[in-house]
C-alpha cells in the first residue's frame, strides 16, 4: 500500500502566522502578510511537486481567490502536480462545470481533481444568489453530480429533476481521464450523497475514534449503492526534528492569535449550519485554550481562528508518522495537508516525513525521485538544514 499526500494552496494568503477565516468569516489580517500571487502559488506548488505530493487542494468561498482561475494559471507553472479544485455546484449550471472539467483535464495534461463543496453556510450561499435551504443543497448536488457524471461518460442527459433540467445536454469532448471526485459531510444527507457519486470521502481531522464512525458510517451506505469509496483526511501539520521544537512552534501560533479575533471567528463559527463545522468546535469547546490536545499529537488550536480544518499533527518526525499510520490503519488512504507558512512547512513534511513512511513501504515518491521535476526555492529553512 502505498499513502497519497496532497499539500494546499493558501488562495486566502500566506504567513507565518495562522491565516483565519472560513466557513463565512473573512479571512484575517495576516493573509495579507504573503499576497497569494501567481507567482507566490506556483513557488509552492513547484516544491510539493518536487517533495511527492500527488496534489495541492485550493479553497472556495468568498475569503478567497477563485479556485478554478487560480489552479489554472498555476498549472502552467508545473509539470505533474494535481489540482483539487474545490467548487460548488450551485454557481454554475451542471453542464458548463463538465465542460470545464474536460477542458482543464487537456489543458493540464489530465491534472484535475474536483473538490465538490454543497456550502454550509446560507448567509454566504445567498451572497451568491443561492438561496435554497442546507438539505435542499445537498438533495440539488446529488441532481448535479448525476448530470456530470452521464455528460461525462459520453452519454446524451435529459434530467428534469426537483431542482436542474437539462435537455440534450452533451459534451463534444470528454475528459481523459475523467476527474475523481472528493466531498464531506456530516450530515445524513451528505453521507447518501457521498455513497452514491463521489470517489474520495473527505473527513477533517477528528480524533481517530470518531474518525472510524464516519468511515463505517460511509462505508455501510456506499455498500447499499453497490460501491466502494476511498477515505480522505484533511490536516494542518506541524513537525520537526524533536516534539519540544514542534510544541515550541505550536505554541509561537497560539501566542499569535488575538482574543478579539478569536472571539470574532468563534462567534461567526458558533452561526455555521454544518455539522462538521460544529464537530470542529467541540473539540476546543468554543474557544477555549485550556486542552487543546485532543489526542495524542492532534491540536485543535488552529480551530480557533479558522473555519473548516481546525486541527494540526504536532511532533516529532517519528511522532508524526505514528498518527499517520494510526489513520491509515482505520482506512484513511489520502492525505489533505497544510501548514503554516505553506512553503517552509511543505519541506518540513516533505523531508521529514516521507522518508520514514517510505523507509517503512507506506509511501513512494509518485513519480519516483530519479524522475521528480527540478524546483528552485530562495528559502534557506527547512530544506537545507
Amino acid at each position: 500500500m502505498s499513502l497519497t499526500f496532497h499539500w494546499f494552496l493558501p488562495t486566502n494568503g500566506d504567513s507565518r502566522h495562522v491565516v483565519g477565516g472560513g466557513h463565512g468569516t473573512p479571512a484575517t489580517v495576516s493573509g495579507s502578510d504573503r499576497p497569494p500571487t501567481v507567482a507566490y502559488l506556483s513557488q509552492i506548488a513547484r516544491a510539493a511537486e518536487a517533495l511527492g505530493f500527488v496534489g495541492a487542494l485550493t479553497p472556495t468561498g468568498a475569503w478567497c481567490e477563485d479556485a478554478w482561475l487560480t489552479t489554472a494559471m498555476v498549472a502552467q507553472h508545473t509539470e505533474r502536480l494535481k489540482f483539487l479544485v474545490a467548487f460548488r455546484p450551485g454557481f454554475v449550471s451542471p453542464t458548463l462545470a463538465a465542460q470545464m472539467a474536460s477542458t482543464f483535464q487537456r489543458q493540464s495534461g489530465g491534472r484535475l481533481l474536483l473538490n465538490v463543496v454543497t456550502g454550509g453556510e446560507s448567509h454566504e450561499q445567498r451572497a451568491y444568489g443561492d438561496f435554497l435551504d442546507k438539505d435542499a443543497r445537498y438533495r440539488r448536488t446529488g441532481e448535479f453530480l448525476e448530470i456530470v457524471r452521464e455528460l461525462w461518460e459520453g452519454k446524451s442527459v435529459d434530467l428534469h429533476g426537483e431542482y436542474l433540467r437539462v435537455t440534450d445536454a452533451r459534451l463534444a469532448r470528454v475528459p481523459d481521464p475523467i476527474p475523481e471526485v472528493y466531498f464531506g459531510g456530516s450530515s445524513p444527507i451528505a453521507g447518501q450523497i457521498a455513497a452514491r457519486h463521489v470517489d474520495v470521502y473527505l473527513t477533517w481531522g477528528e480524533p481517530p475514534a470518531q474518525v472510524a464512525e464516519k468511515i463505517a458510517w460511509i462505508r455501510k451506505l456506499a455498500a447499499q449503492e453497490g460501491r466502494t469509496i476511498r477515505f480522505g483526511i484533511r490536516l494542518h501539520v506541524i513537525t520537526r526534528d524533536t516534539p519540544e521544537q514542534a510544541w515550541a512552534e505550536a505554541n509561537r501560533l497560539l501566542d499569535g492569535f488575538d482574543p478579539e479575533t478569536v472571539a470574532s471567528v468563534q462567534a461567526g463559527l458558533a452561526r455555521s449550519e454544518s455539522q462538521g463545522q460544529q464537530r470542529m468546535l467541540a473539540l476546543h469547546r468554543g474557544g477555549s485554550r485550556d486542552v487543546l490536545e485532543i489526542h495524542p499529537n492532534l491540536w485543535a488550536g488552529i480551530g480557533l481562528v479558522r473555519g473548516g480544518a481546525g486541527t494540526a499533527l504536532v511532533g516529532s518526525h517519528d511522532e508524526v508518522t505514528d498518527r499517520i499510520k494510526e489513520y491509515a490503519a482505520l482506512g484513511i488512504e489520502e492525505f489533505v495537508l497544510s501548514g503554516h507558512p505553506h512553503l517552509e512547512e511543505a519541506y518540513w513534511f516533505g523531508e521529514g516525513v516521507l522518508p520514514r513512511l517510505q523507509a517503512q513501504g507506506l509511501w513512494q515518491h509518485p513519480f519516483g525521485k530519479q524522475d521528480a521535476p527540478s524546483v528552485q526555492v530562495p528559502f534557506a529553512g527547512a530544506g537545507s538544514r
